[in-house]
């Protein structure tokens, strides 16, 4: 009896949610109908959006500049290319207008009794979030990277594909491991586990991974930024040519391997196993992520791509001078 107050009080949340969102009627009926005054049921939708119990999607429609689609995949021998036209250089709106347009990607190349592989970001937790599927797939999800920790766990492997495998239907793989060791020493120790070996094994056979391109910026990497790698250790990396990586896989401006040893310390899906996957979509953008995203391509670690129009054309102009 004595959460019957809150349970009056979520049912009236709800009640004027629904005459507001679903039968249209306006505030001064509502009031009216209920009781109350007009400023109550403004209070009333704002509580219930705050609360969960209204969650309002906008679904911007996404529009394509095939120019640039073309041009990508002339220049750099894609599979396949979507371009999402923005405006924004940075941002969570940028990021969400990518994950848009990645989970439609996604959609597109996805089939039946598939395995799909995911590594991390905020990119792919976009892509993740935005994707649906009409009807359950019973495809094999499989972790290609190990784990983070505990920052930011919504944009960490293993929360990624537990919230795609939910989506899908299917059957989930993960790689109980650190992603970054101490030592070459342990990372090797962990690949030889029996539980790694057998996720490693199944990305081997990964037909479509869903790939973030990280950069070695200061102001833009997010493995640095979210406290994965030290400052001394982005600038070595830095110092050694890398300028970005796919599945912490490290490369330079030409797309040629960089940082041997830092990749040594990684339980991650190895270079030559990632380019034998035949789907590799990457889903970047943004105005720092220019040169990453020119030496991702060039490694041929993505040849699926999805990339906002003011990116696109900034890495086309870089890949003429450098």
């Amino acid at each position: 009896m004595e959460k019957k107050p809150l349970q009056d009080r979520v049912g009236l949340l709800a009640d004027v949610a629904e005459m507001y969102y679903l039968e249209e009627q306006n505030q001064a009926e509502i009031a009216k109908a209920i009781g109350v005054t007009r400023s109550m049921v403004s209070r009333i939708l704002t509580e219930a959006r705050e609360s969960g119990i209204v969650e309002i999607r906008i679904q911007r429609p996404l529009q394509s500049d095939s120019e640039l689609e073309s041009a990508l995949k002339e220049k750099f021998g894609l599979k396949d290319a979507f371009v999402v036209v923005s405006n924004h250089r940075n941002g969570e709106r940028l990021t969400r207008t990518l994950g848009n347009a990645g989970a439609q990607m996604l959609a597109r190349h996805l089939a039946h009794q598939k395995t799909l592989g995911l590594a991390w970001g905020t990119s792919i937790s976009a892509t993740v979030d935005a994707f649906e599927a009409t009807e359950p797939m019973p495809v094999k999800v499989v972790q290609l990277v190990g784990a983070m920790g505990a920052h930011n766990m919504e944009y960490d492997g293993h929360d990624l594909v537990a919230r795609i495998t939910e989506k899908l239907g299917g059957e989930a793989y993960y790689l109980n491991a650190p992603y970054l060791c101490q030592s070459p020493e342990i990372a090797k120790s962990l690949l030889e586990t029996k539980s790694v070996r057998e996720t490693i094994s199944v990305g081997k056979k990964t037909d479509l991974a869903l790939l973030g391109i990280g950069t070695t910026s200061p102001d833009y990497s997010s493995f640095y930024l979210a406290g994965y790698v030290t400052r001394r250790e982005l600038d070595e990396l830095r110092k050694a040519g890398a300028i970005g990586d796919v599945c912490g896989l490290h490369f330079d401006i030409n797309g040629q391997p960089a940082c041997d040893d830092f990749c040594e310390r990684l339980v991650s899906i190895r270079r030559q196993d990632l380019l034998s996957i035949p789907m590799r979509l990457g889903v970047a953008g943004g105005e720092g992520k220019t040169e990453a995203i020119l030496g991702a391509l060039r490694s041929k670690y993505v040849n699926v791509l999805v990339i906002d129009s003011l990116t696109a054309k900034k890495v086309l102009e870089l890949a003429e001078t450098k």
